[in-house]
């Protein structure tokens, strides 16, 4: 186990400095500067702030000096936001998507699970039919949709809900939802298909056979062994809520770290697009090498090479 360990964390250390070193390079392809679109800039001025911020040195050298910060943490000094450094900016937004990402992977978790079981169970029926037009529209509609809808009718028209911003309790309703719809359909398909293979297997007839009740086959027997490909899909799950889904939150005006990382797109902010990158690609890392080792936890019969 300890080997498999070292072993996860060393690949999951090459893949961050690769994911590093491509956005780095990718972003010095794109056509154009950083202050090409600033207004009335004079040649003179331009060089003065490559120069301030060591765009004028051979690339080489920028990618050398990236690298060695950006170990450290440090991803440099942000081009539109004068005075703030991109690590600030991280540290200061990625609690509010956490925050609503948590939320979100823990509402898809808690509805995704039992409507996949509840499927399963009513193979067939009414039940199962239902949650699969569910989960077949949550995996089909676009995030901006549901959103649209949602502000529309419930904040607009009725006016129940408010349309912006996370100051209160009833502000995380439409966001969690849209946010956490498509996890919840996708949670549910798996947790289905899953289930009846389980229900299936030799095991689950033996334990009829022996006359056990069946919340314990469900919960003893079926749900361990069903929950297995669930736990896969929450590594990159929860990467994706805790992060926040940009769409989501620039619809919403939500001030976390994914509506940051549009305005950067949208404002050439070099620096800020590639820590963010690189943090959000660090986190679905380090999510995946978790669940690799939850997965021997909750099954001790699965071997790790």
């Amino acid at each position: 186990m300890a080997k498999y360990i070292i072993k996860r964390i060393a690949l999951a250390l090459l893949t961050i400095f690769i994911v590093a070193t491509l956005t780095f390079f990718l972003m010095n392809l794109v056509p154009g500067g950083p202050f090409m679109g600033e207004k009335s800039v004079t040649p003179q001025a331009l060089a003065a702030l490559n120069e301030k911020y060591g765009l004028d040195q051979p690339l080489s050298t920028q990618y050398v000096n990236y690298i060695k910060n950006a170990a450290k943490g440090d991803f440099g000094a942000s081009l539109k936001q004068r005075g703030r450094n991109v690590s600030d900016i991280i540290t200061s937004k990625f609690p509010v998507s956490a925050r609503l990402g948590g939320i979100s992977a823990l509402t898809a978790l808690l509805f995704g699970i039992p409507l996949g079981s509840i499927a399963a169970l009513n193979r067939g029926k009414f039940w199962d039919n239902f949650i699969i037009v569910f989960s077949t529209c949550g995996i089909a509609v676009p995030s901006f949709v549901i959103c649209t809808v949602c502000m529309y009718f419930f904040g607009v028209n009725l006016g129940w809900l408010p349309t912006f911003g996370l100051a209160t309790p009833l502000h995380y309703i439409m966001p969690v939802f849209a946010l956490a719809f498509y996890p919840t359909a996708y949670i549910a398909r798996l947790m289905r298909s899953s289930m009846l293979d389980v229900l299936g297997q030799d095991y689950m007839r033996t334990a009829r056979a022996k006359g056990l009740s069946q919340p314990v086959m469900l919960f003893k027997h079926a749900l361990r062994n069903a929950v297995l490909p669930v736990i896969t899909y929450v590594g990159p799950m929860l990467a994706y809520t805790l992060s926040g889904s940009f769409i989501v939150e620039k619809i919403f005006t939500i001030p976390g770290l994914g509506g940051e990382f549009v305005s950067s797109i949208m404002n050439r902010d070099y620096t800020v697009i590639m820590g963010t990158t690189i943090f959000l690609a660090t986190l679905l890392i380090i999510m995946n090498v978790l669940v690799d080792i939850v997965y021997k936890l909750i099954d001790p019969r699965i071997k790790l090479k």
